[in-house]
């Protein structure tokens, strides 16, 4: 590809008055953003200010994106489009999870506890079985470096109104060479401006409340805040320890994993109805109609499943939690859906590997997948929750801190208090 004529020009200038590795890295970011601009020229059918019948959409801004080589760390623009999305082929959005899978491989592979699944990937990779421990370490630390920094990055950046928290499980070979099943729990967020962010993870033996604590504490020390709901499944261990970390916050309980928790004590051949019956309450209007849905849904089963009725009563305030919020946002927020896609997508990864040789390995490959989906989140064109939606949550707030500072000088007066 040749550099388009204000390309060399800007080359001259910087080989005229550049010096050293500045100009190398220079040159290395003006030659890139020439290749991302004409790619970007390609899917829109038009270069910048031309007119031509192929247009198939138009440019509108740019977003800077900090990318590392080998000259040193230069900054691009990627184009923005109107419609449709860009993404340019040279930055390789998912190599970072490659080389993770690589590595856990590799690792596995040294530690004698690959799988046939992991050799056929081996033998796939070219790699014959005399790969040395350092040149695996080398790849590790490489990685382990990369997916710290991403896990311990400061979050005072904007407040999440909402939180999501759910947990996987995968096989992991413990310091006694026992394979065990560990818990790995994943944290994503919803900022003020209605984007979609990775917040933590982290790896347990279980899903206890210490462990939980543990993790939502260092959440709130790297900078969460402004949390107004957590969207999470109905676990001992995590809903006590949101008690303790998360005092004057909401709980959303999945109604997915409710509905499933209903279902259990229904016949089978009754399933379906009953279902449909419960489905009825999230499509009502308003919260009020919902939650005289639920008492009748509720009344309605109990008559011929008496084990629902319980069941439903001391669920009721924590499934219906979403409906004191924007009505816009009642699909995203009444479940942990959205995060169920995201652990679908780290059990497809980790299927290839099969057994973790240790815990390090699941946080590098789990890492890495989590780290890729976040930049692919930043970098998309559509927000998870549009502006105007959440202005209205915002203006909800401002609506309850006025009634409450409106109640508390009311009740000064009543006792005599200027």
């Amino acid at each position: 590809m040749a550099l388009s004529q204000s390309a060399l020009s800007e080359l001259l200038d910087a080989f005229r008055t550049g010096d050293g590795v500045n100009l190398i890295r220079e040159s290395v970011r003006m030659v890139m953003q020439e290749l991302i601009e004409t790619e970007a020229t390609e899917q829109i059918g038009a270069g910048r200010y031309e007119r031509t019948e192929a247009r198939t959409t138009e440019r509108n801004g740019a977003r800077s994106r900090l990318v590392a080589t080998q000259a040193g760390d230069v900054q691009l623009r990627i184009p923005k489009l109107r419609k449709g999305s860009f993404y340019p082929s040279i930055l390789e959005p998912r190599r970072r999870i490659d080389q993770a899978l690589y590595a856990v491989v590799m690792e596995a592979y040294v530690h004698g506890v690959s799988t046939r699944s992991v050799d056929d990937l081996v033998a796939a990779l070219g790699i014959d079985s005399g790969i040395s421990k350092s040149e695996v370490s080398r790849i590790c630390a490489g990685l382990d470096e990369v997916v710290g920094a991403f896990r311990t990055r400061s979050l005072d950046h904007t407040a999440f109104p909402y939180v999501y928290l759910d947990a996987t499980y995968l096989h992991v070979r413990n310091s006694s060479s026992q394979v065990t099943s560990m818990a790995v729990v994943v944290a994503t967020g919803i900022t003020a401006e209605g984007a979609r962010e990775v917040l933590g993870l982290d790896v347990g033996d279980s899903e206890d409340e210490v462990f939980w604590r543990g993790f939502l504490a260092s959440l709130k020390k790297r900078g969460l805040s402004g949390v107004r709901l957590v969207i999470s499944d109905q676990h001992a261990g995590l809903v006590a320890a949101l008690r303790r970390s998360f005092q004057g916050s909401g709980h959303q309980r999945c109604r997915v994993h409710f509905a499933r928790n209903l279902l259990a004590h229904v016949p089978k051949s009754h399933s379906d109805m009953v279902a449909a019956v419960f489905r009825t309450i999230f499509a009502q209007p308003d919260p009020a109609t919902a939650a005289s849905t639920w008492d009748e849904v509720r009344d309605q089963l109990a008559g011929r499943f008496p084990k629902i009725g319980p069941l439903m009563d001391q669920a009721k305030a924590e499934v219906l939690a979403f409906s004191t919020f924007p009505r816009a946002h009642w699909s995203k927020i009444w479940s942990t859906n959205p995060l169920e896609r995201v652990n679908k997508e780290i059990k497809r990864r980790a299927r290839v590997v099969g057994i973790f040789p240790n815990e390090a390995a699941v946080i590098r490959l789990v890492g890495a997948v989590l780290a890729d989906m976040h930049d692919e989140w930043q970098s998309g064109e559509r927000r998870y929750l549009s502006e105007g939606s959440m202005a209205l949550l915002v203006r909800r707030g401002v609506s309850d801190l006025t009634v409450l500072f409106e109640t508390m000088r009311h009740a000064s007066c009543s006792f005599g208090v200027a």
